[in-house]
């Protein structure tokens, strides 16, 4: 049976690399609508065109309405609050959602949430694979070495990146202060400057940096007295981003409604039992 997907945002950088992933994923997989802002200059274009992958018929559009009734499946790496007026679209149609925008408030998350009653979606910080394997490895980390290391968080993405940390530094963050009964909000330190003192043992650290076209790196250092183990994820392209949301949005269609992630996807919370 033919899973058929829309993509927000399908003029811009992520957008373009999810048409492209959709195109090489081929099988029961079909891009069936592309949307874009109601202002953008892209509208009426060829979405295979704009992806470099040729004509495929599809025609970027200005509103999700004019296409919901075209889809199964949505995949939405775009801002906040565009995602969450996606969302309420979504759920009032009952199309399937996958979410890879970070930065939400509370409010908003809780508008996630509540769709997610109505709704399946699939939310994450993060649909690489390999993140999601470094998550695992993290919590296993964390748990070993317990209170005898220092705990650092170090991310970087390109200058065009809006929020900071990244979602997935801050997912990172939480795994490992789960893993250690700790309360993220509370021990987390974004950024130091000028005379801070010595170090807490229970603080978790986070660095930022924003520069040039990094795709994103992440690596979550525990440091001891003598030694230090480095969990470290490096992206070269935004394709391992793209084919992890189309596996997920694959995995989605016909799910009963709920809030699911990539961990979900992949089967990895079955190793956590």
């Amino acid at each position: 049976m033919t899973t058929r997907i829309g993509i927000t945002g399908a003029a811009g950088r992520m957008g373009r690399t999810l048409v492209e992933a959709i195109a090489l994923a081929g099988g029961e997989l079909q891009l069936t609508a592309a949307i874009e802002r109601p202002e953008s200059s892209f509208l009426g274009a060829d979405s295979g065109e704009l992806a470099g992958q040729g004509r495929n018929g599809v025609p970027v559009v200005g509103a999700l309405a004019e296409v919901i009734d075209r889809i199964d499946v949505l995949i939405d790496f775009t801002v906040p609050a565009a995602t969450v007026a996606n969302v309420a679209e979504c759920a009032r149609h009952n199309v399937a959602i996958v979410i890879g925008t970070t930065g939400f408030t509370p409010e908003q998350q809780a508008h996630i949430d509540r769709a997610s009653g109505q709704v399946a979606i699939c939310k994450a910080s993060n649909f690489s694979t390999g993140v999601n394997l470094c998550f695992q490895l993290l919590d296993m980390a964390a748990r070993v070495l317990g209170d005898d290391v220092d705990i650092e968080v170090y991310e970087a993405h390109h200058r065009h990146k809006i929020d900071a940390p990244s979602g997935t530094a801050l997912s990172m963050g939480h795994v490992v202060a789960n893993a250690l009964g700790r309360d993220l909000d509370k021990v987390a330190v974004y950024g130091r400057e000028g005379q801070t003192g010595a170090r807490s043992r229970e603080t978790i650290g986070f660095a930022t940096v924003r520069a040039g076209d990094i795709v994103g790196d992440h690596t979550v250092t525990f440091a001891a007295d003598g030694e230090r183990v480095e969990i470290t994820h490096k992206a070269s392209s935004r394709m391992s981003f793209a084919r992890g949301a189309v596996r997920a949005a694959a995995w989605l269609a016909g799910r009963p409604a709920g809030l699911y992630d990539m961990q979900d996807v992949l089967g990895l919370k079955k190793l956590q039992a």
